[in-house]
């Protein structure tokens, strides 16, 4: 069964708090076993935070990453840091147990597989964000399933989530901008078309079709930001093109506004994306995009009118979509103008942080 459930309207302003039925903040414990870097660990950074603006109480229990427990601190949250072990992990569990005979959080919200499982139970209503297509085993002791694309919430309904229990919230990304990274530092002309690609050096996000898709739009020079085992087999291919000179390995950053601002285009080329966080932060940032037909990307984008699709795999038709987003400045306005559109339309921090508080309040028992 398809879904067509969209995020519900924002009632209030982002600034005024989410209030429960007897006019106390909503408690809200959030459980994040994910790794230091990576899609759905910074969006709960900025979901954490969004909630904590919003007058929301938290409590959170994170693996004890240096930068992500610097960045919660700073806004004013509290993290606990936890191991979250695999199911013999009885301290990470006791602990648990305890914050939430402490807190008595009425919304419970978990992230991915690890921290799902580990939730406990409790008097609270046990919320699991997924942002992929997971075994569900890991979830059965969650009471509503969050996907973060209308596929994935048609996934789990196919797997026999019922309608009322599955629910379509999308992220939301930051579009505070930033001046543009200096192309000096990386050795790229001024004048030269310059490509970015941004993720984890991983088989999943194709960087090597993107590398080859390069080597075909001449004068054109790629910026890489992300870290992960591929990158000596990545350097390995831009030396074997002949393109070393072109293509430049930033590591991970967390400045992504300061390179979307230098960027002529912005690629995804991604094999497998749910979502595509990277997407809504080039349309946020006035960005051209072109993206292999992967889940999330073919979810988000209409052809032509805010950004370009191509087949997966295809280096060729890459290329092809690069030089013509370069060339045609009639269309590459168009998809500027339609990315920006669809990003203040469902995914601002505004709307995203209002369908999460309206749907808290619509599954929390009357009583």
């Amino acid at each position: 069964m398809p879904d067509t459930e969209q995020p519900r309207p924002v009632v209030t302003p982002p600034d005024l708090p989410v209030l429960l039925r007897d006019g106390r903040p909503l408690r809200v414990m959030q459980l994040m076993a994910g790794a230091a870097h990576g899609g759905a660990e910074a969006f709960f950074d900025r979901l954490a935070v969004a909630f904590h603006h919003r007058g929301i109480e938290q409590a959170i229990a994170v693996r004890p990453h240096p930068e992500r427990m610097a960045t919660l601190r700073a806004a004013g949250l509290d993290p606990q840091g936890l191991r979250f072990g695999r199911h013999a992990d009885i301290k990470t569990w006791w602990r648990l147990r305890r914050m939430v005979k402490r807190f008595r959080p009425d919304i419970v919200l978990t992230w991915m597989n690890r921290a799902t499982a580990a939730c406990p139970t409790g008097d609270f209503v046990h919320v699991a964000r997924l942002g992929g297509y997971y075994d569900l085993k890991n979830y059965r002791g969650a009471d509503h399933l969050v996907g973060n694309t209308r596929d994935i919430v048609a996934y789990l309904r196919r797997k026999g989530v019922p309608a009322e229990r599955s629910h379509y919230v999308p992220n939301f990304v930051d579009a505070t901008p930033m001046p543009p990274e200096p192309r000096s530092r990386w050795g790229t002309p001024d004048d030269a078309p310059l490509i970015l690609g941004l993720g984890r050096l991983h088989p999943n996000k194709g960087f090597d079709v993107l590398i080859r898709a390069v080597a075909q739009v001449p004068r054109a020079h790629l910026w890489l930001a992300g870290v992960g085992s591929l990158e000596d087999d990545l350097r390995e291919l831009a030396r074997g093109l002949g393109i070393t000179d072109r293509v430049s390995f930033l590591g991970w950053r967390t400045d992504v506004a300061a390179l979307y601002a230098a960027a002529d285009v912005f690629v995804c080329s991604s094999r497998h994306e749910p979502l595509g966080n990277i997407v809504l932060e080039a349309w946020a940032h006035g960005v051209p995009v072109v993206a292999a037909a992967s889940q999330g990307p073919s979810e988000l984008i209409a052809h032509g009118a805010n950004g370009l699709l191509v087949p997966v795999d295809h280096d060729a038709a890459m290329a092809a979509s690069i030089e013509t987003v370069l060339r045609e400045t009639r269309l590459r306005e168009t998809m500027i103008a339609g990315g920006r559109t669809a990003y203040e339309r469902n995914f601002t921090e505004a709307a995203v942080v209002g369908a999460y508080a309206d749907l808290f309040r619509r599954i929390l028992p009357r009583s």
